[in-house]
């Protein structure tokens, strides 16, 4: 990986000033097209969590950004649990909630009133928190770190790809530098490369969905202030009259807020400090913090869209995170999302290169996480059409649900500002086998796998994600979880193995996975459940796992 130039040491790093140095590299004066397995355009947050998948599992792996710098300003923000979950498994987790604001508590207004709270992790027994607010160079930087710690991962920044040519065994990239162009084969190129996506209009593809016409101004703020680690969202509020407001907390002494401005705003006009100031002011004057002293650190106007492209897959070609699909920002799902399309690709790019898979299983990543957009356009159009509703009946029905929870538990969850971020559960996936015995809750086949506390003070997805492979939780001990034990040594199955007692210590893993003695689950390495038994033979689990790499 390239070097930073001057870097200071790693607590004083200026993520958003830092810069990465260009670096002539030895395939640009290469006689024919060096060829790698792999080749990532985009050293966003997506690009490098799936770099850093791959190197993990001794893939080779090139990746180009068109830039030497991260992103600036907040950006994405709010990272889910299951991202820090992945990051986990990345080798970054700890660091990226020891840095960021943890919270699961939502409160909604209206007006100059409180209507309701949420919370959104209620139940105990997690390792990672439901949320945590963290400006995206930050994770970006951590991520980025991290790559440098890995062999066999080569990021080349300001390496601009300018051409991509489909062949039958590769595909042929034209990279521009600053030292002029060169050429490259990739086996398989996956576009990482944000929602204007050179790679998407180099072959030819487009995202289709709906552009909201509507703007709304981001304002990073530095103040001193003791609002508490929540998410604050105002309808109508008198300090923003017709109009909404969001209020998040992020390290570093940082508030960002969100002010919806309207189709009709103009951009440039509204990000003037001269106009952000009297907003953020009276935000505060309506608030128990009116002295506090704030100044503007950053600030954008953004319109946003909700659309995805028709297929994930196009021969040699995968796309990921917003390259391929994008979201309004009222919900998280957009970072979250993509982090998680790098986590169900990693496995897969990684089976299929090193020749333990056939290439239909990059088709699963298409579906699957084609599914998932899906589910989080649905989730995000709805949000964003009560939010900022455009028909007469829209903004009728709005209202009269915000007055109604004034009043009414009941009404509180017709109230949407956005639901917050949640892994998809892959239903109908072909990787996964039915059920053929009754099961409780929801560890279904396509879940991913729910944390719980285990032995030692230790937690469960620690213990399964160790090495990345495919894993087996069994639990109990005694006879029936012996013979589900031999039933995996006689499967052959190269799966890590993990016992889970049914004792009071590990009471809530047998409660999220309604455990009984020899019930067995079997685990793809990215923590999906593909399959589960009371009663496991082997070669239930030999087709179950021949299954979860499209064998069969």
């Amino acid at each position: 990986m390239n070097a930073v130039a001057d870097a200071p040491a790693a607590a004083q790093i200026d993520y958003q000033s830092l810069r990465y140095d260009y670096r002539h590299h030895p395939d640009q004066d290469a006689a024919a097209p060096a060829h790698h397995p792999v080749v990532i355009v985009g050293a966003g947050p997506v690009g490098l969590a799936l770099a850093i998948d791959l190197a993990q599992r001794r893939v080779p792996v090139v990746l180009l950004d068109n830039d030497n710098k991260l992103s600036t300003g907040s950006r994405a923000i709010c990272f889910a649990k299951r991202s820090l979950e992945i990051f986990d498994r990345l080798g970054c987790g700890e660091r990226m909630t020891a840095k960021g604001v943890s919270w699961k508590l939502g409160r909604v207004f209206l007006q100059d009133a409180q209507i309701y709270e949420f919370d959104l992790l209620p139940e105990p027994g997690h390792h990672r928190p439901a949320f945590v607010n963290l400006q995206q160079f930050y994770v970006e930087g951590y991520l980025a770190e991290r790559a440098a710690e890995l062999p066999g991962l080569d990021i080349r920044w300001s390496h601009k790809v300018v051409g991509v040519e489909q062949h039958a065994d590769h595909t042929l990239l034209t990279v521009e530098t600053p030292e002029g162009t060169y050429s490259l084969q990739a086996g398989w190129l996956a576009a990482c490369d944000g929602s204007r996506s050179a790679v998407r209009q180099l072959i030819g593809q487009e995202s289709k969905g709906r552009v909201f016409k509507d703007r709304f101004l981001i304002a990073d703020v530095k103040m001193k202030a003791d609002f508490p680690a929540e998410r604050w969202f105002w309808f109508d509020p008198p300090f923003h009259r017709n109009q909404s407001v969001l209020l998040h907390m992020q390290p570093d002494g940082i508030w960002r807020v969100d002010f919806q401005l309207g189709w009709d705003a103009d951009p440039e006009a509204e990000k003037r400090p001269e106009n952000i100031i009297p907003r953020v002011k009276a935000l505060l004057e309506a608030s128990p913090f009116k002295d506090a002293e704030f100044e503007l650190e950053w600030a954008s106007v953004y319109t946003f869209a909700c659309q995805r492209m028709d297929a994930f897959r196009h021969g040699r070609v995968l796309f990921a995170g917003d390259s391929a699909h994008g979201v309004s920002p009222f919900g998280a799902r957009g970072a979250n999302s993509g982090v998680q399309d790098a986590d169900n690709l990693g496995w897969k790019l990684a089976a299929v290169v090193q020749g333990e898979a056939p290439e239909a299983l990059l088709d699963s990543y298409a579906r699957e996480r084609e599914y998932a957009a899906d589910e989080n356009i649905r989730n995000s159009t709805r949000a964003t059409d009560f939010i900022t509703p455009k028909s007469d009946v829209s903004r009728l029905y709005r209202d009269a649900v915000l007055q109604l929870a004034r009043r009414h538990a009941f009404a509180h969850s017709l109230v949407n500002s956005g639901r917050l971020s949640v892994p998809a559960t892959l239903h109908g996936s072909t990787l996964g086998t039915p059920d053929v015995d009754d099961f409780a809750g929801r560890m279904l086949p396509g879940a991913v796998a729910a944390d719980a506390p285990a032995a030692a003070g230790g937690w469960l997805l620690d213990a399964i994600g160790a090495d990345g492979r495919f894993a087996a939780l069994v639990f109990g001990d005694g006879a029936a979880a012996d013979a589900s034990l031999r039933a995996l040594a006689e499967s052959d199955v190269p799966a890590a193995v993990v016992r889970v007692p049914l004792d009071e210590a590990h009471a809530l893993a047998a409660q999220r996975y309604d455990a009984r003695p020899g019930t067995t689950y079997l685990l793809r390495p990215d923590q999906h459940v593909c399959a589960r038994w009371r009663s496991p033979t082997a070669a239930a689990i030999r087709g179950a796992h021949a299954r979860a790499l499209a064998k069969s």
